[in-house]
């Protein structure tokens, strides 16, 4: 099947006292809520709305200090950003939705479930919603280099999205057999400014401020044992990039597990925890999986405005 990139509506919608941006592809019935990882964006689900093909609606947020949504000095936080996403949904009448988490978005999915119950009709959690494996020290060492050279990059300027597209093609975490337009439209959207001064747009506070408050084990384990939907977990074979081990290998499932045991779970074979969306592999087996799920979780009615 060729990849296409089809077009969302996009806007701007009010959330807690900022306004967040959105992109909304149509399709029948109540949409899934989208919410990205770390540093990036709504973009980030782009293939999976193109293999969506219109059988549900996605609408997907840039979280408060990134992409083109209001960065404030703060709060931030997942409880914060939980709180944005359900005013917003408040903003766009939705009721009880399919809320699907990639990478941090998937703790936001956690909060947002344990805070606003009424928001959630069921949480799709992609290699994210836990702390990953750190017990070994390669892995902690992995993880903290890998955030280390990310919040170093958005410092960095760029002269063109072309070069920035180019030092993307250099680095191993996007793959030639995986290299396709929805990367390339995600790379596009992540600078802001002008040439020759381009930069990634999410703010470097916002993203340290999340590391640093977002992930205590603590009140993540609090999160996951008070979650009343049901809940499907989707994990890659590889971290970052090809041939690193999983950031959820099969004991951190267990532990996932015990905390939500009704709890579905699925590999993705043949992706890293960046390719399991944007590559057109991942993209289709989530967007599968994503619909089928979604029509085993009842929605509640629409919110009023």
């Amino acid at each position: 099947m060729a990849l296409k990139i089809i077009q969302p509506a996009r806007g701007r919608v009010g959330a807690d006292g900022i306004e967040l941006a959105f992109g909304y592809w149509p399709g029948p019935g109540a949409p899934l809520v989208a919410l990205h990882g770390l540093t990036a964006s709504w973009v980030t689900f782009m293939g999976v709305a193109e293999r969506m093909s219109g059988r549900r609606p996605i609408f997907a947020l840039d979280l408060r200090g990134r992409g083109d949504s209001d960065k404030p000095a703060g709060p931030y936080g997942m409880a914060q950003h939980a709180s944005d996403v359900a005013a917003a949904m408040h903003a766009m009448g939705l009721g009880a939705s399919v809320i699907v988490g990639h990478s941090m978005g998937a703790f936001v999915a956690t909060a947002l479930a344990a805070q606003y119950p009424d928001r959630v009709a069921g949480l799709v959690l992609l290699d994210g919603g836990y702390a990953p494996a750190m017990s070994a020290p390669n892995s902690q060492q992995g993880m903290d280099v890998a955030l280390a050279l990310r919040i170093q990059q958005l410092r960095q300027t760029y002269p063109s999205r072309e070069a920035y597209r180019h030092f993307w093609k250099t680095q191993p975490h996007f793959p030639p057999e995986d290299w396709n337009p929805w990367i390339e439209a995600f790379l596009d959207y992540e600078l802001g400014g002008e040439p020759p001064e381009l930069r990634p747009k999410a703010a470097e506070g916002a993203v340290i401020a999340d590391l640093m408050e977002g992930l205590q084990s603590e009140q993540i384990a609090a999160r996951l044992r008070s979650i009343g939907v049901p809940v499907l977990m989707m994990r890659a074979p590889a971290g970052f990039v090809p041939g690193q081990p999983p950031l959820f290998p099969d004991a951190i499932v267990e532990q996932m597990r015990a905390l939500v045991p009704a709890m579905e779970m699925e590999l993705i074979p043949g992706v890293t925890h960046y390719t399991m969306l944007m590559g057109s592999r991942g993209a289709a087996v989530i967007a599968d999986r994503v619909d089928d799920f979604a029509g085993r979780c009842a929605p509640a009615p629409a919110a009023s405005r």
